[in-house]
């Protein structure tokens, strides 16, 4: 960051050094390059440049899918980021989008909404939630953490600025859980009906992610949908997550949760059990693009949502300056009435900047901390949003 960022909120204050993120280049003895975005942390950079590199070397790009690597499930989920890469490569080769790799598109756009949304005040939450209207999305996502009574009246403030159509998403992951400022079963439980009076299109990851008992409870209460899905480590959360009825949106980070392999199961999974899915995706264009790419293999009515991250840029104020996220393509998404349009190129569809290796060097080190007040600790947090923070 050009300087330290510090945030307040209900239970601590959060400071913001840097963001990191990883880009993934695997080259083939014909010249041809592939890419790909990856969990942004060291351990996964040495997994990649060691075992997985080792493994690769020698092989037949074409033959991806007979691949079996063999690993701990860590290095496994980063192996699957990697092979988001080899599918580019080959996409180039064969003249072909990733999308027609993994089984064929049946649209050729995705909706988007834009996720911002932290630290402010309700009027600060009111006013970019209008902003971000007026960009063109068709949905909005914020992080309360005000404590319960500020939270309801910030998305009442939401709703008020972006009238009845404005679909509004609420992040509660991390904020409604900070030592003793907690917010308890029964408070959550209040405060998602007092939500509901505002039509939020989802209420996400308001308990503990691996509660699935809870979150059933919750969702039978039908008070709004509920969302979870981002920190499930295997295809067997999904699965019991669908089985047993405990959301209505699934979620899940392509780019470091299993891949596009796993991500096509749990759309199956959302479809076969009348539930909806809805990515993940907490980095770069370049990452927004990926996902796109197996989106659009499945129906609206199944994929409905993509995550934008609304980062601060010229002409537009709102969480913090991340320039690499669009620097890192060298030519901007195609993104119209709140969908972004695919392209039609081979692979993942645009040019990777590599530019930005030298412009923006690896800092190490998190990027970020929370400085819980009660009881006093300091949290560290890494570029991997799926697995549970560095304390």
């Amino acid at each position: 960051m050009p300087e330290k960022i510090v945030l307040p909120f209900w239970g601590g204050i959060r400071t913001i050094l840097k963001r990191d993120a990883m880009l993934i280049k695997v080259t083939a003895d014909n010249g041809l390059t592939g890419y790909a975005p990856g969990p942004a942390f060291t351990r996964a950079a040495d997994e990649i440049s060691g075992v997985i590199k080792n493994f690769l070397t020698g092989k037949d790009p074409q033959l991806w899918k007979t691949f079996e690597f063999n690993s701990h499930p860590e290095t496994l989920k980063t192996y699957y980021a990697v092979e988001v890469a080899l599918l580019d490569l080959v996409g180039k080769y064969e003249g072909c989008s990733i999308s027609e790799l993994m089984g064929g598109r049946v649209r050729s756009n995705i909706k988007l909404y834009g996720s911002a949304g932290m630290y402010m005040s309700p009027e600060g939450y009111a006013e970019e939630s209008a902003a971000v209207k007026d960009w063109g999305f068709l949905a909005y996502k914020m992080r309360p953490g005000s404590g319960p009574d500020q939270d309801l009246y910030t998305v009442e403030g939401m709703r008020k600025a972006t009238g009845p159509d404005m679909g509004l998403m609420v992040d509660a992951h991390t904020w409604w859980r900070m030592g003793d400022k907690n917010y308890s079963t029964e408070i959550i439980h209040e405060l998602a009906q007092a939500i509901s009076g505002f039509q939020p299109y989802w209420l996400e990851e308001p308990l503990p992610p691996e509660d699935h008992p809870a979150y059933r409870e919750l969702k039978n209460k039908k008070y709004l949908p509920i969302a979870t899905g981002e920190h499930e480590q295997e295809l067997s959360g999904f699965t019991d997550l669908a089985l047993t009825n405990a959301c209505d949106f699934l979620q899940m980070d392509v780019c470091c949760q299993g891949g596009f392999e796993m991500g096509l199961k749990v759309f199956d999974l959302a479809r076969d059990h009348n539930m909806k899915f809805a990515f993940h995706s907490w980095g770069t264009e370049l990452e927004v693009l990926a996902a796109a790419q197996l989106g659009v293999c499945r129906e609206e009515s199944v994929v409905e949502w993509l995550e934008y991250p609304c980062y601060t840029s010229p002409g537009k104020k709102s969480m913090y300056p991340f320039p690499l996220s669009s620097e890192i393509l060298k030519s901007p998404l195609n993104i119209q009435s709140g969908y972004l349009h695919l392209p039609d190129s081979h692979g993942l569809g645009i040019e990777v900047n590599e530019a930005v290796i030298e412009l923006y060097p690896f800092i190490p080190g998190p990027w970020s901390y929370f400085h819980q007040s009660s009881p006093q600790k300091t949290i560290a947090v890494t570029g991997d949003h799926s697995v549970k923070w560095v304390q």
